[in-house]
């Protein structure tokens, strides 16, 4: 196989699967051996074993990060502060794209960026959507589901003292209805805490707003 004919069969998708090379009548040793050439030549990606992305100024479409995460793991979702600067509810760069998986928890540096990825139980794994990114679509969560995740996680987390560290802005976005009944899905007083918390906040945001 050539390398146009690998960039024929990738298309317009900014991450590909060894899989896809290998159904047919091919020799499985020679596309391994092919994708280590184009690799070691900076033709490609390697994100993980049997993951790939084209390089430029070879690909047609720059991955978008939430996508590359959803490719890393499967049975995950974009959420915590990932999620939260998406959405415009935390002033802070995010660097690292942090998800929500059900398997096994571990960090992943890449040539497209670093990727972290946090275990919860099976049961927890709700409210999140599926996200167009500019033609690219990804599993985020929603911006509630985001911000319970992240208090799930973090020690002392529906504490308002740790709400106010994270400068937590634009809460007049936030459903604070659907923040109650997603926190009531944990079943842990903690969570329930925390969206009184962040209730309390955003009333805190829209009085200031109005004596502005």
């Amino acid at each position: 196989m050539d390398f146009e004919c690998l960039l024929d069969l990738t298309g317009d998708d900014p991450v590909f699967e060894s899989a896809l090379l290998l159904a047919g009548d091919v020799k499985s040793q020679n596309i391994r051996l092919q994708l280590s050439r184009w690799t070691k030549s900076g033709r490609i990606y390697q994100l993980r074993r049997g993951l790939y992305a084209v390089a430029p100024p070879y690909q047609k479409t720059r991955p978008q990060p939430f996508v590359i995460a959803n490719r890393l793991q499967r049975a995950s979702y974009v959420s915590l502060q990932s999620a939260l600067a998406f959405y415009g509810l935390i002033p802070d760069v995010v660097t690292v794209t942090s998800s929500i998986t059900t398997r096994r928890p571990e960090q992943l540096k890449t040539p497209l960026g670093d990727f972290y990825f946090r275990h919860v139980r099976s049961g927890l794994l709700f409210g999140y959507r599926m996200i167009d990114l500019g033609g690219q679509q990804a599993l985020v969560a929603t911006a509630e589901k985001a911000l319970l995740d992240l208090v799930y996680l973090q020690p002392g987390g529906e504490n308002l003292d740790y709400l106010r560290e994270l400068r937590l802005q634009n809460l007049e976005n936030l459903d604070l209805d659907h923040l109650h009944q997603q926190a009531s899905k944990f079943e842990m007083p903690k969570l329930m805490r925390a969206a009184k918390a962040i209730a309390h906040l955003a009333q805190q945001e829209q009085k200031e707003y109005k004596t502005l």
